[in-house]
């Protein structure tokens, strides 16, 4: 009998991601070679430096500050991109995929901002991309998109993708603290960058709604043309209505496409999701993804988004299926092809409206509330009046009926000129399929 074959793994940032694909590849080695038919070897990995300590014991000859170096070595049939960023890992990725090789990346950042470029360079010269650790960590919502779900076409999927925020509006919910107070928290136990604006402005999950558009409709949006808001004005007022109603507020990317006008819309916000929703029981620091086809109807995908372990276990999935392309020849489903979707406007994004303003306690004051909302052609459906944290002044709270982007952003810039209203309003999305 022959020797089976040997694939040489080469992993570009040896972080914690890149520390925990090693250890779990180390682990795992033999089971995954009798699975797979090949012998695996973890050739050569990249540092920023070589004298620092870590979790996995790496011999110092594997080592290199040069990432290049790891992509273009003829010995490296599998790169690992891990290093994050849209700089260094742009040029690696390119520099591997240009020699034909195959690429598996974690970095939604650098799919988001340059996703087409780098399939066209892999089309152009043979190599291979994947990429199933760039959403939602462990959940394989990338595979369930591209072979398990193929017959069918998504008029909606929505999703909780950022681990970060779940677990501090989990906390305030549950424990009745304030935003800041949890944050700090969440940062103290590693759940939180130290700059945090990334996860909790919308925009790491944005990037993560990007890729999921591409799967399901071949369509690159980006970001700058989503409506992307994220949970730093989320309050305990705001909380406390959403239990007593019925909900749970979300951070929630969601894709619509709608198969008559072919538009699409992408957009990330706080959501009240209702009770009833699987979504809505997710908590802490745990993923959940809805998607909804034409042909199978709504599936539901849990679990860890995020951490070394959860993103170490896609990243290897992504490597067990890259050797089976190159030791038995098996293509994977190709990346859909890029389309022109034409992005649904303002006006046709419908959906209810919280609101949460403070206005000065006075006479008068609802009748303009009120007046406001008709001239924008927003009808009010319920409001209710809290004490305010102003002198002489109440805090309401409003849910419209059915109403549209556009008018609800009308609704704002009224109410944004009235004197009686004090700051900014809050507006919140209410969550219907």
């Amino acid at each position: 009998m022959s020797q089976p074959s040997v694939i040489n793994i080469g992993i570009c940032g040896l972080g914690t991601v890149g520390q925990g694909v090693w250890k779990h590849l180390a682990r795992s080695r033999a089971a995954l070679e009798s699975r797979l038919g090949v012998r695996l070897k973890l050739h050569r990995a990249s540092v920023r430096d070589l004298r620092k300590a870590r979790a996995v014991r790496v011999p110092a000859s594997r080592l290199t500050t040069d990432p290049l170096a790891v992509a273009t070595d003829p010995a490296v049939q599998i790169v690992c991109e891990l290093i994050g960023g849209t700089g260094v890992a742009r040029e690696v990725t390119l520099a591997a995929l240009r020699l034909g090789k195959t690429v598996v990346s974690a970095n939604k950042a650098l799919l988001c901002a340059h996703g087409p470029e780098i399939f066209a360079a892999a089309r152009k010269n043979g190599g291979h991309f994947f990429f199933e650790a760039s959403v939602a960590g462990g959940i394989p919502i990338i595979k369930a998109l591209r072979e398990g779900l193929v017959a069918n076409r998504f008029g909606l999927i929505y999703g909780i993708l950022n681990g970060t925020c779940n677990y501090i509006l989990t906390r305030m919910e549950r424990e009745g603290l304030g935003y800041a107070e949890i944050l700090a928290d969440a940062k103290r136990l590693g759940y939180a960058e130290a700059d945090e604006s990334l996860d909790v402005e919308g925009w790491d999950t944005a990037h993560k709604a990007g890729i999921l558009a591409f799967l399901a409709h071949g369509a690159w949006v980006p970001t700058r043309a989503m409506l992307v808001e994220g949970i730093t004005r989320i309050t305990q007022t705001d909380l406390q209505f959403a239990r007593e109603h019925g909900f749970a507020i979300k951070l929630l990317a969601v894709i619509t496409r709608d198969f008559a006008s072919d538009e699409l819309f992408v957009r990330v916000h706080p959501t009240l999701l209702p009770l009833s929703k699987v979504l809505a029981n997710v908590n802490d620091v745990y993923n959940g993804i809805s998607v909804t086809g034409d042909v199978v109807g709504e599936t539901t995908y849990i679990g860890r988004g995020a951490g070394q372990d959860a993103t170490a276990s896609a990243v290897i999935s992504d490597i067990a299926d890259a050797v089976i392309l190159l030791n038995r020849g098996n293509s994977p489903l190709p990346a859909p092809v890029a389309q022109r979707c034409p992005l649904a406007p303002p006006e046709r994004i419908r959906s209810r409206y919280y609101l949460r303003l403070d206005v000065r306690d006075r006479p008068g004051v609802l009748a303009q509330i009120a007046t406001a909302t008709a001239r924008a052609g927003v009808s009010i459906a319920d409001m209710v009046q809290r004490p305010s944290k102003h002198r002489n002044a109440a805090t309401l709270l409003l849910t419209t009926h059915e109403s549209n982007e556009q008018a609800i952003r009308a609704t704002l810039a009224r109410f944004r000129r009235l004197s009686n209203v004090l700051g900014e309003p809050l507006l919140l999305r209410i969550f219907a399929s």
